[in-house]
C-alpha cells in the first residue's frame, strides 16, 4: 500500500525551530547554575519541555502535521509556560 505523504507546514516548522532553540537556550542557562542540587532540581523540573521538544521535531519529521504534532505542540507550550511561571533563571 502507498504511504500517504506528509502535510507540511511552515508555521509549524517555524515553531518547532524557535522551540529548539528555546530548549538549548534554557539548558544552556541551567547548566550555568553554580549550585549543583539547584541546578539539578532545575535540569530535572525541565526534563519534560526537553522531552516534548525533542519528541515534537522527530514527530514532525516522520509524519507531519498531525492531530499528534499538534497536540504534542500545545504540550510543549503548557509545559515551558509552567516551568517559566514555577523557576527563574
Amino acid at each position: 500500500m502507498a504511504r500517504k505523504r506528509r502535510k507540511l507546514s511552515k508555521e509549524m516548522e517555524a515553531e518547532i525551530k524557535a522551540a529548539e532553540k528555546k530548549v538549548e537556550f534554557v539548558s544552556a542557562m541551567i547548566r550555568d547554575i553554580r549550585e549543583e542540587d539547584v541546578q539539578n532540581e532545575y535540569a530535572e523540573a525541565f526534563a519534560q519541555v526537553h522531552a516534548a521538544c525533542t519528541h515534537l521535531a522527530a514527530l514532525y519529521v516522520t509524519d507531519g502535521v498531525t492531530e499528534e504534532s499538534e497536540g504534542t505542540l500545545a504540550l510543549y507550550k503548557g509545559l515551558l509556560a509552567r516551568f517559566e511561571e514555577e523557576y527563574e533563571l
